[in-house]
């Protein structure tokens, strides 16, 4: 039904993706609750279970291993607990974590999500908790990540950058001459997207792009290509993906006309945790592994589909997206440019 998608997914196994980025546990806490507190105006939630997920980078990671891609792991940790079981994981999904770096007296990232309801209901999230892991890396640190950056054997390097202080200067200038050079470099930057001019693809979602431009823009598809022209000129990138999410997504590049994309399959998501991970994720290793931009969006797309039916942090295999391409037809963008010219003649 999609044999060019299939195809391209045939190749996953043999690209190769090197991960710099925010190494984040997400820790999910699950438990019941039936009354409120008399100490406070609080629920009591009575504990049930509690799981680690890979999150933020380390998300990437995992999504990139379950696609069949090779990937090296490169960031940072805390010396507790929580980053021993972090890297583990890592490993568990087939990971190379040699250049993950433990940072001495610091604890590691993690986002606690306290989940509950009540006898027989779906848990639902009430509470999060955010305890801040390692800053901006010491110099001894620095060139550890430095030459894990320069000696990486890879198809492509994804950028996952929070905003939670790994992605110092110096690493970005690093990240930056590496595409100077030629080397394909996928960014996904929460904040300060900017800095991370003359990479090979960048990945807003639309409050990332209104933050670029520095204007809100709305609905309207003629202010999405106006602010994604202004972002392609600042950015200086071969591509810009933008993520819409019920929207769907955008793919701008120079010279050539905007492509849109409606959402693939149900529009009604159960939990949108880690999408942008995915959907990052399946554009790069389908990039690393010989695809072009459009076929990497329409994979992409479908991937964020089907992991936004999954509660909390979760990634797809390379067997779902399979079987999803061999479901459904996915849908090729439309050309904006080309519509809009068209309502015009009418």
């Amino acid at each position: 039904m999609n044999p060019d998608l299939e195809r391209l997914l045939d190749r996953f196994s043999g690209a190769r993706v090197a991960v710099l980025g925010d190494l984040v546990a997400d820790e999910f806490v699950y438990g019941e609750t039936d009354r409120i507190s008399r100490e406070a105006p609080v629920l009591i939630v009575r504990y049930e279970s509690a799981e680690l997920k890979p999150g933020c980078a380390a998300n990437a990671i995992a999504n990139l291993c379950a696609l069949g891609a090779q990937v090296q792991a490169i960031g940072l940790v805390g010396d507790d607990q929580i980053g021993r079981r972090l890297r583990q994981l890592l490993r568990e999904s087939g990971a190379d974590d040699g250049t993950v770096f433990v940072t001495d007296g610091a604890a590691t990232s993690t986002k606690t999500r306290v989940l509950a309801g009540g006898k027989n209901t779906r848990r639902q999230q009430m509470l999060r908790i955010d305890r801040d892991g390692p800053r901006e890396p010491s110099a001894q640190l620095t060139q550890k990540l430095l030459k894990a950056i320069a000696s990486a054997r890879c198809d492509a390097i994804l950028i996952s950058d929070y905003g939670l202080g790994l992605l110092s200067p110096p690493l970005v200038e690093a990240v930056r001459a590496l595409a100077g050079q030629g080397r394909t470099v996928c960014v996904d930057a929460r904040y300060g997207l900017a800095k991370y001019r003359g990479v090979t693809v960048a990945k807003p979602n639309e409050v990332e792009l209104e933050a670029v431009v520095g204007r809100a823009l709305g609905d309207d598809p003629a202010s999405l290509e106006e602010a994604g022209r202004e972002a392609l000129k600042t950015l200086r990138v071969q591509s810009l993906l933008v993520t819409r999410g019920r929207n769907g997504m955008a793919l701008l590049r120079p010279g050539a006309q905007t492509a849109l994309l409606p959402v693939h399959g149900s529009q009604d998501a159960v939990d949108v945790t880690g999408a942008g991970d995915t959907v990052m994720a399946a554009n790069t290793v389908a990039i690393a592994a010989g695809g072009d931009p459009v076929q990497a969006m329409r994979l992409a797309n479908v991937a964020g589909a089907l992991k936004v039916q999954k509660a909390g942090t979760a990634t797809v295999s390379t067997a779902e997206l399979r079987a999803e391409l061999r479901r459904a037809p996915v849908a090729q963008p439309t050309l904006l440019l080309r519509r809009m010219q068209r309502a015009g003649r009418r």
